[in-house]
């Protein structure tokens, strides 16, 4: 009843050679999703997701539906509904429908090229494209791209394993697409199409080999258990390049009668963790040992870890190879991202002075990032920090990490400045609120001796000194060389008249910081509030600061 045409121009063509193409290219992108999974239930959410990255979820779910009417539309002439369609799930009939891309396989022709006029729908889409004409031109496991020629590590989330009765089947695929696609918002990270995994193991027989084959290098699974009204779910990341050795795992529960919107919540709560987890088992891999003609991810790897260390050698040394990833892929935002990152520490650590060209410079390359890239999440809540912490564009910032929060609501980076920036407003119960979801979000973060300190400043402004000062004890201990946090730290200890405890943290910053005084205290704060400001002064003066 269907014929589709996926390689080169989509063509759609009906029972007597009618053309039944939709006009839409996002009706068209559906079908050819709905296409490449023939029979199978895709979810609803994860479909809106591909399509509608950008959006809101009650915008993407009010798009999704006016895309299936389109498309329910033009292809109802050809008599029953091709389109099977519940509350939660969309699928296309496979007994009524041939796709060169399904039925030709390996014998097209190597200048086919899938979907040649559908790039730049949607970044979302735009992976899942990626990945479709990677799988198509080379299906077998020995045929699969170097990683070298890959940017970013790729992860694969095939359908979840149910035990137990009571549970929708759907939940299976749903969730695992709820997952891909939530990663997906993650641009360092290469996601491979929930739906193509789930074939793949079925022509090579498990999970790990299709895995293997579609070139995945983490492999996430996931198993859910019902039992007494309680949802159990467990998950496992295994590293495909380290002769497949489990590198992570999260148990979660949850009570059976959530069930509403428990996808979300499940995908939120993985992929916050996940993201920093992948970040530090792909940074070991990247200093454990530099290829001999490195490529740009590469570089901004060992870049982040050596940022990171807070030591000034190897600090210097990440700016180089940043340097260095920019001139090899100039249009790279994540690597400019980075280098605008790396000035924060550069002028926070004092090992440059705060001049104008040099702050400049970091807002050039912050800029540049989301230019090259506006809907990179990270991207944009670096770009809001440094328009917050170094240029004192306070409101500007705001906007920037609300929508980078907008784009990525599980981006720990992005809760922690976006904290920050609301207390630089005056807005600390706001600061400590978002500050508390990067802290539920991500618990364990890699970085969290750089996110926790922020959590000190909304708590200074509130006369809250106690706390501050143990958040200053905390991560103090975890990163001695770190100066930022020394800051609250020691005008908390002012407040609080603890004047040996003051001189011992006043002697520890000037260690690291020999200059700083009040004077650069009052040049550098971002406060736009005079009473924050001053309370912040008053404290360092208590705290012998001159």
């Amino acid at each position: 009843m269907l014929r589709l045409v996926l390689f080169g121009a989509m063509e759609a063509w009906g029972i007597g050679g009618a053309s039944v193409l939709p006009r839409s290219r996002k009706a068209r992108a559906l079908l050819a999703i709905l296409a490449m999974a023939p029979g199978q239930p895709l979810p609803r959410a994860g479909l809106a997701a591909l399509l509608w990255s950008g959006r809101g979820e009650e915008q993407r779910r009010g798009s999704l539906r006016q895309t299936l009417h389109e498309l329910q539309d033009v292809l109802a002439p050809l008599g029953p509904p091709l389109l099977i369609t519940t509350r939660d799930t969309v699928a296309l009939r496979s007994d009524v429908v041939w796709t060169d891309a399904i039925e030709l396989d390996r014998t097209l022709s190597p200048g086919a090229t899938f979907l040649n006029d559908m790039g730049g729908l949607d970044p979302a889409f735009d992976h899942w494209l990626a990945e479709q004409r990677r799988r198509l031109h080379d299906p077998g496991p020995t045929a699969i791209l170097p990683s070298a020629a890959i940017r970013g590590a790729r992860i694969g989330v095939p359908p979840i394993h149910i035990q137990g009765s009571g549970i929708a089947p759907h939940l299976s695929h749903a969730l695992a697409q709820e997952i891909s696609a939530a990663l997906a918002r993650f641009r360092w990270l290469f996601v491979t199409d929930s739906a193509s995994l789930a074939a793949a193991a079925q022509r090579y027989g498990t999970e790990e080999e299709a895995a293997r084959a579609l070139g995945v290098d983490l492999l996430l699974t996931g198993t859910l258990c019902s039992d007494d009204n309680r949802l159990r779910f467990s998950f496992r990341l295994t590293d495909l390049r380290e002769t497949g050795s489990t590198v992570w795992a999260e148990r979660l529960e949850r009570d059976a009668a959530d069930m509403p919107g428990l996808r979300d919540e499940i995908a939120s709560a993985i992929v916050a963790r996940l993201d920093p987890e992948i970040l530090r088992i792909e940074t070991h891999r990247a200093g454990s040992g530099m290829a001999t003609s490195p490529s740009c991810y590469d570089l901004l790897l060992r870049a982040i870890v050596a940022i990171h260390r807070i030591d000034r050698d190897s600090f210097l040394a990440a700016g180089i190879w940043l340097r260095e990833a920019m001139a090899l892929e100039p249009n790279c935002a994540a690597a400019h991202a980075w280098y605008a990152y790396w000035h924060i520490f550069l002028i926070g650590q004092g090992w440059a002075d705060d001049s104008p060209p040099l702050i400049a410079e970091a807002g050039f390359h912050a800029s540049l990032a989301v230019a090259l890239d506006p809907l990179d999440a990270h991207a944009l809540t670096v770009a809001g920090h440094v328009r917050a912490f170094l240029h004192h564009e306070v409101e500007d910032a705001a906007a920037l990490h609300d929508r980078a929060l907008a784009l990525n609501p599980n981006l720990a980076m992005a809760w922690v400045f976006s904290g920050l920036t609301q207390s630089y407003l005056g807005r600390h119960e706001d600061a400590l609120r978002r500050l508390d979801r990067y802290a539920s979000l991500a618990p364990f973060h890699p970085h969290a001796f750089y996110f926790d300190a922020a959590r000190a400043v909304p708590l200074l402004y509130r006369r809250r000194h106690e706390e501050a000062v143990e958040v200053g004890r905390m991560v103090t201990a975890m990163r001695p060389g770190f100066s930022y946090p020394y800051k609250t730290y020691l005008a908390a200890l002012g407040h609080l008249g603890m004047q040996e405890e003051a001189a011992e943290v006043r002697a520890k910053l000037r260690a690291i910081e020999p200059d700083f005084c009040i004077e650069k205290a009052l040049r550098r704060t971002p406060a736009q509030r005079p009473e924050d400001t001053a309370h912040y002064i008053e404290g360092l003066r208590r705290a012998g600061l001159t």
